[in-house]
């Protein structure tokens, strides 16, 4: 933290953040750090003690968390979009303080509250005077679970700094990744440009306005922008670099983006919660294969998974029992193909569509459908079936009205050329809602 603090000192006059239209230096960084430590004072929050901070991106809730973790709170950022509902993210991590902004970023509540939870993990933390970050799983396999970082770890892997870009934070300030980009973009000395509104139309007016560099995103929020033709009526020439993760990427949504933006290089992210964010290498431009790994991470694939030894691991889950073997590897759940080096995501194991025995991958039904005309987005998931176990089910949206009766027949036309019978869709359903959640992620139910 010290070293973080020091660097910015460096670029006094360096701007490192706009917000609302107003820019803001290192050097206001560094003074409104300073008085939040004497707010903390005046509130006598103390070290050791939970506070969970309802926020979005500003300089403010950054500074915040900076001093927070000067005087080793325990930290757990929690969006208005959040995958776990307060009551019960307290009743898992505690709450000893809780710190409210306004939807500008800037104006703050705090609210001392008291509830203390009994937890090992915690406990070691406290006694080692080491902050913690508390990060919540989107539970879509189960109930979310509490993942504890020693925010220490999670600094230290910034250490090395790297060339400054002006970038989005487009990640929710409660995913690890979000975390992970707001560090990047600041312990470079770069510029973050705080949105909001992460519609397609914000963000392109961002990104023409402050002339964005870096595009953190996901695939779900790419296929939306094609779909909503926004790319057109703005200029977005200053992409250097778009990267992508969180979900698996469909090949027909990479191509078209490369075409639009052909002077962006596109590349793909690789990161959980549990093990931190891998540096990557895409194969080459335009490629979903990718090379994963860097300083303080170690890879395999046993049957088909790949597994992550990282020296940014979490401590473990505050309300689940640990899913490291004794050597330490996490067992990721991604189905990958491997070619030499390099990596290729199928898709989660939870995901897969067991239709008579054999596998379905959804992101690759999806890649087929999402080439057709008239399709603005598709998710492709499994529903039960008395006999073959599983179907597979495909919603879409539309970019004009069209017959679901002529819709079934192109759809089914269109994916006999591309796949495997059973890999077609035997039930296909129009919607007239987003496809997609508040983390701009498909959602595949």
């Amino acid at each position: 933290m010290d070293r973080l603090l020091k660097r910015f000192a460096t670029a006094p006059e360096t701007i490192a953040f706009v917000h609302e239209n107003i820019s803001y230096s290192y050097k206001d960084v560094l003074k409104t750090v300073d008085d939040f430590s004497e707010t903390l004072r005046s509130l006598k929050i103390e070290s050791g003690q939970t506070v969970v901070v309802v926020c979005d991106y500003s300089p403010e809730v950054f500074c915040l968390f900076l001093s927070l973790a000067n005087i080793n709170c325990i930290i757990v950022p929690l969006s208005n979009s959040a995958v776990v509902e307060e009551k019960d993210l307290m009743a898992v991590c505690g709450c000893d303080w809780r710190i409210s902004f306004d939807s500008t970023g800037l104006h703050f509540q705090a609210q001392f509250l008291g509830i203390s939870v009994d937890n090992e993990l915690v406990s070691e933390l406290r006694r080692r005077q080491h902050p913690g970050l508390v990060m919540f799983s989107s539970g879509s396999t189960g109930k979310p679970k509490g993942i504890l970082h020693d925010f220490h770890t999670v600094v230290s892997k910034f250490e090395k700094q790297r060339s400054p870009i002006i970038a989005i934070p487009f990640l929710l300030i409660d995913h690890f990744g979000g975390v992970n980009t707001i560090l990047s973009i600041l312990a470079s000395l770069g510029t973050a440009v705080t949105v909001a509104d992460r519609s397609v139309e914000k963000i392109c007016n961002a990104i023409a306005e402050y002339r964005i560099e870096l595009l953190p995103t996901t695939p779900s929020f790419l296929t939306l922008m094609l779909a909503s033709g926004a790319h057109k009526n703005y200029d977005l020439s200053s992409l250097t670099r778009v990267t992508y993760g969180t979900e698996v990427m469909p090949q027909t949504t990479l191509d078209r983006m490369h075409n639009i933006l052909p002077n962006a290089k596109f590349s793909q992210t690789y990161g959980l919660s549990e093990v931190g964010v891998l540096r990557s290498q895409s194969r080459s431009d335009g490629s979903l294969w990718m090379r994963i790994g860097g300083d303080g991470f170690q890879t395999k694939v046993v049957d088909g998974i790949l597994w992550i030894k990282s020296e940014y691991a979490m401590l473990g889950y505050l309300n689940a029992p640990s899913e490291f073997d004794s050597d330490g590897w996490f067992n990721t759940q991604d189905q990958v193909e491997v070619d030499g080096e390099f990596f290729k995501i199928l898709g989660r194991v939870t995901d897969l569509i067991n239709v008579g025995g054999q596998k379905v991958y959804p992101s690759e039904v999806e890649n087929v459908i999402l080439q057709m005309d008239n399709i603005e987005d598709v998710a492709v998931f499994g529903e039960v079936h008395k006999l073959l176990g599983s179907i597979v089910v495909a919603k879409v949206s539309l970019a004009s009205p069209e017959s679901l009766n002529r819709l079934k027949i192109r759809i089914r036309a269109f994916c006999k050329l591309s796949l495997l019978p059973y890999k077609i869709p035997v039930k296909i359903v129009m919607s007239d809602t987003a496809l997609y959640n508040e983390r701009q992620k498909k959602v595949r139910r």
